[in-house]
């Protein structure tokens, strides 16, 4: 049964047709051109809409549908909301392709981006065999999707896995209110954030990232710099790999995963800091739970969300 895919980003969306083996018949990525509300609706539904005569051309059929988005997709009545698309505060994401696709037998199935990564991780990737395992996404933004006894743990309003909300120091500081304490201190946004504080300590003087205006300064530009040896980012790094060990920690001790994988584009060039964010997490994680964990990166990359839709669709 081939399926439709979609994963829809901040800045672009990407679609697929798979076969029901998991392998890509068709591809096409489409930039959001600072799209928002109902434009973006309209721009799903026409892709959409394309692929689905596409495939008719090509006499394959299609029955099922998923789609992987950015922020939280509400189960009971099939509205997303999505912090980075401006007006999907609570967007009729479903009710809109219900009305918009002329076959009514293809069945649509929504979830979040968190859920979709660790599902595409589970169908083609290094969750592939578990039963308890925990992708943690770092990217603008952190969240994680979370597979527990096989199912993924979406909670009761289907915000379970908003982890960058974790506190993982004291005291509260109102610059956690909009991302939380463990984002602000280590997501990609995160990064750029606590390079510009500590660059303000006379410590960090001869810092290259002091040259580099605080607007345009980015996680990237702090990976480079440490890749130099500068003093600045070398700290920023550290707090950063002390931030993703305790969540590691916590999450292990919690929910005793099989594995943990990480993935986003922070992982991406943090990958060769797992080791370190284990040994980080095992100062602080119960310590026979984390003894039993695997800690990998993230297999498919940029396409586990949709990986992940494409899982959505056989499965839902």
């Amino acid at each position: 049964m081939p399926v439709i895919a979609f994963d829809l980003g901040g800045t672009k969306l990407a679609a697929a047709l798979f076969s029901d083996d998991g392998e890509i018949i068709h591809s096409q990525t489409t930039a959001l051109e600072k799209r928002k509300g109902s434009e973006v609706g309209k721009l799903i539904l026409q892709q959409v809409n394309s692929i689905l005569a596409k495939a008719n051309d090509e006499n394959i059929t299609v029955q099922a549908l998923g789609i992987c988005v950015p922020g939280i997709a509400y189960a009971k009545n099939g509205k997303v909301w999505a912090p980075n698309i401006p007006g999907w505060d609570n967007y009729p994401l479903m009710e809109e392709l219900q009305n918009g696709i002329p076959d009514k037998n293809v069945s649509i199935t929504i979830d979040s981006d968190r859920s979709c990564y660790i599902l595409g991780e589970v169908w083609k990737g290094n969750a592939k065999g578990c039963n308890d395992a925990i992708f943690i996404s770092v990217g603008t933004g952190i969240g994680a999707g979370i597979l527990i006894n096989g199912e993924v743990l979406r909670g009761s309003g289907d915000i379970a896995g908003a982890i960058g909300w974790l506190g993982l120091s004291k005291p509260f500081e109102d610059k956690f209110i909009s991302c939380g304490c463990f984002e602000y201190n280590a997501s990609g946004e995160g990064i750029a954030k606590v390079a510009n504080e500590l660059g303000e300590d006379n410590v960090y003087t001869q810092s290259i990232l002091l040259m580099t205006d605080t607007d345009t300064l980015t996680a990237h530009s702090v990976f480079d710099a440490f890749d130099k040896g500068d003093r600045l980012a070398v700290a920023v790094i550290q707090n950063a790999i002390e931030h993703w060990g305790m969540a590691v920690a916590n999450l292990v001790s919690i929910f005793n995963p099989e594995k943990i994988i990480f993935g986003g584009g922070v992982f991406g060039p943090a990958l060769r800091f797992l080791n370190d964010i284990y040994t980080e997490a095992r100062k602080w994680a119960q310590p026979i739970s984390i003894q039993q964990v695997k800690i990998e990166g993230s297999a498919l990359g940029t396409n586990a969300g949709l990986y992940g839709a494409g899982y959505l669709a056989l499965k839902g």
